[in-house]
């Protein structure tokens, strides 16, 4: 499934007080889309809320546990996609939450994931941005930006702005490195009981994400240096 399309790039990641960079061939600092999106976003100060209304150490757990089950959930896909053990969970409660959420996204997700270009791909836009995609490859017959989720809940469309504008900022990148046409973003998502749901974009969706994207670079650019 795995094809090696493409001859992606290892570049090394740093860390800032902006959040994480990537040094390209230039050896310029690049910031990641991530760090893009969570510089300019409302969302931080949410999050600081719910820190202090559940109090630190609690938040520290919660999110340790939701991180913990992520990593185990993409090594496990990113082994059994290179047909290698992916059986990597921890033997505790967590673990098996993980295994149950991972063994989901093969049954019910990458039935309609036909080829594999690459898994956890370095991508970098000359000095504006670089990332790291999940996943890409051909879904329904088409290249596709592919990003795998887990969460505590399914949650809406309307909620995940930042997960489409991530893929288009990984799509048009990759375009441009490559001489591409990536035009759709699929995020398939598991939660911990187990209800899987593939939200995808294209077309008019995904060319709107797209401008909001460029929206948000140009905002970051203008507002910091480092």
């Amino acid at each position: 499934m795995i094809t090696n399309k493409f001859d992606y790039p290892e570049l090394k990641r740093v860390n800032n007080d902006l959040g994480r960079f990537y040094i390209d061939s230039n050896n310029n600092h690049v910031p990641s889309v991530t760090t893009i999106l969570n510089n300019i976003s409302d969302k931080k100060a949410s999050i600081d809320q719910w820190r202090m209304r559940v109090g630190d150490d609690e938040a520290d757990r919660v999110m340790k546990e939701a991180t913990d089950i992520g990593s185990m959930v993409h090594l496990s896909l990113e082994n059994y996609l290179n047909k290698s053990d992916h059986n990597i969970f921890t033997n505790d409660s967590i673990g098996t939450m993980a295994k149950g959420m991972s063994q989901k996204l093969i049954d019910d997700a990458l039935n309609s994931v036909s080829e594999v270009y690459g898994l956890e791909v370095h991508l970098v836009l000359n000095d504006l941005y670089a990332g790291t995609a999940d996943c890409i490859g051909v879904i329904d017959g088409e290249e596709t930006i592919i990003d795998f989720k887990t969460s505590k809940r399914i949650k809406k469309k309307e909620w995940i702005d930042d997960y489409f504008l991530q893929g288009c900022a990984y799509a048009n990148a990759h375009n441009v490195m490559f001489n591409t046409n990536i035009k759709q973003v699929a995020i398939l998502m598991v939660d911990r009981d187990l209800i899987y749901k593939k939200f995808l974009i294209k077309d008019n969706e995904f060319n709107h994400f797209t401008k909001v994207w460029k929206q948000k670079l140009l905002t970051f650019h203008n507002k910091f240096t480092w």
